[in-house]
């Protein structure tokens, strides 16, 4: 894949969007409505109550992406996004018959040490990083705005990260990341394949169930399946992220849940300096359904249905 440069410009996000971020005293709830709801994410996955569903082997999770070319990869203060261009669409598993989920964006969630980075969490074990590849039903809506907090409308396959050897997909993205220092800075890079963020085809096991966005709106009705195997990229991969992530004005924090009950509230345990515990988020142990055999790998928790 290539890996150079072709263009760089400045992105600026739409003048009616709400600023947000983790600082000390900052509450969601206040200004996005939706993040007070019920089935906010994200989750701790706890495979012992995880069910494993038959029924998500008869119609196989079938991405269909293709390579993007001139991608934007932008800093939008909060994270690291890329934007993809090309028709790029999931089908199948969990997902509606006949619906057809196209790929819109990529993000990236990381923490201040490589132990603690990720969103989710399987076991109250957390993961370096976290990876969201966010998808709208292009079958019922019209737009991705238009597809956000409608039933069956988002969909967010998201991939666990293990610090390991270099990921060669994800090169072009982490070598730019020293030009994109400051909010609303962007790069176009020549080509990027998000096939190279799937695991390999024998290693396809999942989680699936019903939440949320994970940052504002926070709105719910998201169909998120989890890969239970990581995708491995470097440590001096993962180390560009936190080096660039101290210009950021929003940093990534580690979640976990404290499950007193099916219902729970989350709480920041392990946030970056500029990201102090608050009370924003919610969280919650789910049921998840699987899709794997013999261990379950697609769970369905008892609350939260698919």
């Amino acid at each position: 894949m290539a890996d150079s440069v072709i263009e760089e410009s400045d992105y600026y996000p739409g003048k009616d969007e709400l600023d947000w971020g983790y600082q000390e005293g900052v509450e969601w709830g206040l200004l996005f409505p939706d993040a007070n709801g019920e089935y906010q994410s994200p989750i701790n996955l706890n495979s012992r109550e995880a069910r494993y569903d038959p029924l998500l082997l008869d119609v196989g999770l079938t991405p269909n992406y293709v390579v993007c070319r001139d991608c934007e990869v932008i800093n939008d203060g909060h994270t690291i996004r890329i934007m993809l261009r090309s028709k790029s669409v999931v089908t199948g598993g969990p997902l509606q018959i006949d619906h057809e989920y196209e790929l819109h964006e990529v993000r990236f969630h990381w923490g201040k040490e490589n132990q603690r980075g990720s969103e989710h969490t399987v076991n109250f074990k957390a993961f370096p990083m976290e990876l969201h590849l966010i998808h709208w039903n292009t079958t019922l809506f019209n737009s991705v705005e238009e597809a956000l907090g409608k039933k069956n409308g988002v969909l967010i396959i998201a991939l666990f990260v293990q610090i390991g050897k270099e990921h060669l997909g994800l090169k072009a993205i982490t070598e730019v990341l020293q030009d994109l220092q400051y909010k609303g800075k962007t790069k176009i890079i020549p080509c990027f394949n998000p096939n190279t963020l799937l695991p390999d085809p024998l290693l396809r096991d999942y989680w699936v169930y019903e939440g949320s966005l994970t940052t504002p709106p926070c709105s719910e009705s998201v169909t998120w399946i989890l890969y239970r195997y990581p995708l491995t990229i470097s440590q001096l991969q993962v180390g560009r992220l936190t080096q660039w992530s101290g210009s950021i004005n929003q940093l990534n924090v580690f979640y976990t849940a404290h499950f007193t009950s099916a219902v729970s509230t989350k709480c920041f345990i392990d946030t970056h300096p500029k990201t102090p515990k608050s009370k924003h988020c919610r969280c919650r142990s789910t049921m998840a359904r699987e899709n794997s055999l013999p261990y379950p790998a697609w769970y369905s928790w008892p609350n939260r249905m698919v």
